[in-house]
């Protein structure tokens, strides 16, 4: 005797073009989709003979108390936002699934991964999903993101004031008596167009200039050849990896750092923290951050909360050993 297939309900959103999440919706009679959508999707269902899973549906009610973070674990800063995740979460009574994110493993990938194991809620770090994918997202679980600024589009936004670090940075430096600053910009990382403009306006005046960048040692270590050429008394990157690269552009030229120019970073990664690198930078508060994204999905799941948040936390400059006032000669 032939057994049947059962009908999926991706075979119901493949039939009406819509994705899986939006027929979950309608099928569930959650408030969103158009009744024009409704009315394709019922229509369908019926028409395939689709049945929900009555197995799946009873297992989908039970808690489980776990909280999906997609992880970059080459970057420094992400990986200590994990770890203060994790931490924020255990004093919460919540536990943490973390899942790297790889050149064969991408962030939309692990996201479904990460929903597949069945966790109540998701925290992105600085992802790059669009908009758009992220408030689809958020329809579909309690979403927080971290390091973006961008309007909360039914997920909960928790950031730092980029432009104001960025600001703190080179009032920092103009108090040392520096003029020539320059900054390397963070490409086409998501937090790169806020840090640069934030230069920008603290910087206005000055002859300051920003040069092309990137989120990794590579990116900043171009950027310090480039720089050898004509050198300037100090240097702001979008990041501690990129300050990082930099530096080592400059011990190997002979540049001595920070008695001919000042370098300042941005994070406040354990790196920064090193004895031998001693970086003065800006921090993201990464104990904050981790603590307010956990209380606001907690406030979806537990308190029923519906509208999104954005909470932006004051960054600290964090001044070690990497800047002190110009030479006379080079002021």
């Amino acid at each position: 005797m032939k057994v049947s297939k059962r009908v999926r309900l991706e075979d119901v959103a493949a039939e009406v073009g819509l994705s899986p999440a939006s027929v979950s919706l309608v099928l569930r009679g959650v408030a969103g989709p158009s009744a024009e959508t409704r009315e394709r999707v019922l229509a369908a269902a019926t028409r395939l003979g689709y049945r929900a899973d009555r197995t799946a549906s009873l297992l989908a009610r039970r808690r489980t108390h776990l909280l999906g973070v997609p992880v970059a674990l080459r970057d420094a800063f992400r990986a200590e936002l994990a770890e203060e995740l994790q931490l924020a979460a255990d004093a919460a009574g919540y536990a943490v699934a973390l899942s790297a994110l790889t050149p064969a493993h991408d962030e939309a990938r692990v996201v479904e991964d990460l929903l597949d194991l069945r966790c109540e809620a998701l925290v992105l770090l600085s992802p790059s999903l669009t908009p758009a994918a992220l408030a689809e997202l958020g329809a579909r679980v309690p979403l927080a993101v971290l390091g973006l600024r961008i309007p909360p589009d039914g997920f909960d936004v928790v950031r730092v004031a980029d432009d104001v670090g960025v600001a703190a940075a080179v009032e920092h430096l103009v108090g040392l008596g520096h003029r020539r600053i320059v900054h390397v910009d963070g490409g086409a990382e998501p937090m790169a167009p806020v840090r640069r403009a934030g230069f920008r306006a603290a910087s206005a005046g000055l002859p300051a200039r920003v040069v092309p960048g990137g989120a990794d040692e590579a990116a900043g270590a171009a950027a310090g050849r480039a720089l050898l050429a004509e050198l300037p008394t100090a240097v702001v990157t979008a990041n501690d990896r990129s300050a990082i690269g930099l530096l080592d552009v400059f011990v190997r030229a002979g540049v001595r750092v920070p008695e001919d120019v000042s370098v300042v970073g941005f994070d406040d990664s354990a790196l920064a923290r090193l004895s031998h690198i001693d970086l003065t930078t800006v921090s993201q508060e990464a104990a904050g951050q981790a603590d307010r994204a956990v209380a606001a999905v907690l406030e979806r799941l537990d308190g029923g909360r519906a509208e999104p948040t954005e909470s932006v936390l004051p960054p600290r400059l964090v001044v070690r050993g990497t800047t002190a006032p110009p030479a006379v000669s080079a002021r």
